[in-house]
C-alpha cells in the first residue's frame, strides 16, 4: 500500500545533519548509543564527494524527513550484475505503519530496475520487530548463510600480517 503525502528522494550534501541524527536514533534504538562515531562532515565526504561510498534516500511528509534509508553498492559474480545493501534504514516511530518504509524501499528498488542491478540485500537484528515487514515486501531471510565481520582489533592484526 503506497504511503500518503510520502515522497522519496535522492538526498543530498544537505542532508547530511538529518542522516546523522537518523544514524544516532538507530543506533539508540538498537541499544548502541555510543556506536556512532561518524561526523557530519565524513558523511558530506564519503557521500557527496568526488568518489562517493553510499547513497541514500530520504523519505518526506509535509516537507519533514521521516526517515532515511543509505546503502552501499555489491556485485554477484553469480549474476554479474550489481546490487545494494542496505546498510540501514530508520523511520520515525510516530509514522511507523505508515507505508514510509515501504517508499523507501520502493525508491530503492525502482532505481535497481531502472539500472539493472539484480538483487537488494539486508541485515535485520532477530529481534527487530519489521523482519515480518521485510518478509511482507519480499526480502527471503537466508537461512544458509551467517554474516561474518572482521573488524576492530582482529582487523588490525590480520592487516599486520
Amino acid at each position: 500500500m503506497p504511503a500518503e503525502n510520502v515522497t522519496v528522494r535522492a538526498a543530498t550534501v544537505a542532508d547530511v545533519d538529518t542522516i546523522h541524527r537518523f544514524a544516532v536514533a538507530l543506533a539508540t534504538y538498537e541499544d548502541a548509543p555510543d556506536a556512532v562515531t561518524v561526523t557530519t562532515e565524513t558523511l558530506a565526504r564519503d557521500g557527496f564527494g568526488a568518489d562517493p561510498k553510499f547513497g541514500a534516500v530520504i523519505a518526506e511528509q509535509g516537507g519533514r524527513p521521516v526517515g532515511f534509508a543509505l546503502y552501499t553498492f555489491n556485485y554477484s559474480t553469480w549474476t554479474g550484475a550489481r546490487g545494494m545493501f542496505i546498510e540501514d534504514i530508520w523511520v520515525e516511530p510516530e509514522v511507523r505503519r505508515g507505508g514510509v518504509a515501504r517508499a523507501l524501499i520502493a525508491a530503492l528498488a525502482r532505481d535497481c530496475a531502472a539500472n539493472g542491478f539484480k538483487r537488494i540485500d539486508l541485515h535485520v537484528l532477530d529481534w527487530n520487530r519489521a523482519r515480518g515487514f521485510y518478509e511482507r515486501v519480499g526480502f527471503v531471510q537466508m537461512k544458509a548463510w551467517l554474516p561474518y565481520r572482521l573488524s576492530g582489533g582482529a582487523l588490525s592484526a590480520l592487516a599486520k600480517e
